[in-house]
């Protein structure tokens, strides 16, 4: 990543964390109206991809999709009016929070179908390529879309066809509780690229310059035409899988596995290496929450006073008589 971009990286990743906590806070209330899938802990994967593609670019999110809706350039003011389901929402009110979508900054859209979304992906791949343009479609899916047919369609057709998309796997380790070694044969998902006849990387997801330096030179061999990518970026979701539980202890993940992980969160660790370079001090940390802080309040306040749909309007953007 280039030096100039690291403060926007760093900025956008804390903005991410901090309306992803204001959401956990106000969800208890009752008045977001939708099913919330939480990436706390994953900032550094959508930050480190996003910031090498360009607004026009495609990016597909799942179920889980607010930080790489925010690392893309996504309106948070109608992100947050989504959750609430209001008029005011990017999908009108009609999509939650599993179904965000922006295509003023290149958001197709997000699928809550467990790997629904790769085969969308690698149709705007081949979109841009019979429309020789440049355009390079990113998708993001968690390590249960690894056990999906659509993921292996997907990839076998984009290598076939030497399509523009690179596959970004955010690999937590668990399909709502049933971790990775209980549901694949082994724990090498990047290795599914070799018998597609592409490249394949596992990464450290939590490590923002890391993931920006494959994602960039993935990115970069889609624009020459030398087809897709695989990366396989390890992180962990602090929360549980939905809501604002943390699905830690008997039965669920192991407390010292959430230890370790959280004693890896990539916001601390790219803060440390920003101080380290000088780029970074107490003052323009604090200086740089106090903004996302009043970024955030005046997206909740945008919701909150926003209108919801009402009774006749059922049928709009439905296509079918």
């Amino acid at each position: 990543m280039d030096r100039s971009k690291w403060l926007d990286a760093y900025k956008a990743m804390r903005l991410i964390r901090l309306i992803e906590q204001r959401i956990n806070d106000e969800y208890k209330y009752d008045e977001i109206k939708t099913p919330i899938h939480l990436s706390i802990g994953q900032e550094a994967v959508a930050v480190g991809v996003c910031i090498n593609l360009r607004k026009d670019d495609y990016a597909f999110g799942t179920h889980r999709s607010h930080a790489m809706y925010i690392a893309k350039g996504g309106d948070i003011k109608k992100m947050i009016a989504e959750l609430y389901l209001r008029k005011t929402g990017c999908a009108q009110g009609r999509g939650g929070s599993m179904h965000l979508v922006d295509t003023d900054v290149g958001i197709p859209g997000s699928s809550a179908i467990v790997g629904g979304n790769t085969p969308l992906g690698t149709g705007t791949a081949l979109a841009s390529k019979l429309m020789n343009s440049d355009r390079v479609t990113v998708v993001f899916f968690g390590d249960g879309a690894a056990d999906e047919g659509t993921f292996h369609e997907s990839l076998n057709f984009a290598s076939l066809k030497k399509l523009p998309v690179v596959y970004v796997c955010e690999n937590n380790f668990y399909a709502i509780n049933s971790h990775q070694l209980a549901r694949q044969a082994g724990d090498n998902i990047y290795k599914w690229a070799q018998g597609y006849g592409m490249p394949g990387y596992r990464i450290d997801g939590n490590d923002v310059l890391e993931v920006s330096r494959y994602a960039k030179e993935a990115i970069d061999r889609c624009r020459k035409g030398e087809g897709p990518t695989l990366i396989e970026c390890l992180t962990y979701r602090w929360k549980g899988h939905i809501g604002t539980v943390d699905d830690v202890g008997e039965g669920f993940r192991p407390k010292e596995e959430y230890d370790y992980w959280v004693s890896k969160c990539p916001i601390k660790r790219f803060s440390e290496f920003l101080r380290n370079e000088g780029v970074l001090t107490d003052e323009l940390a604090e200086s740089i929450d106090r903004e996302i802080y009043d970024q955030i309040e005046e997206a909740f306040r945008f919701a909150w006073n926003s209108p919801k749909p009402s009774p006749d309007e059922l049928l709009d953007y439905v296509y079918a008589d």
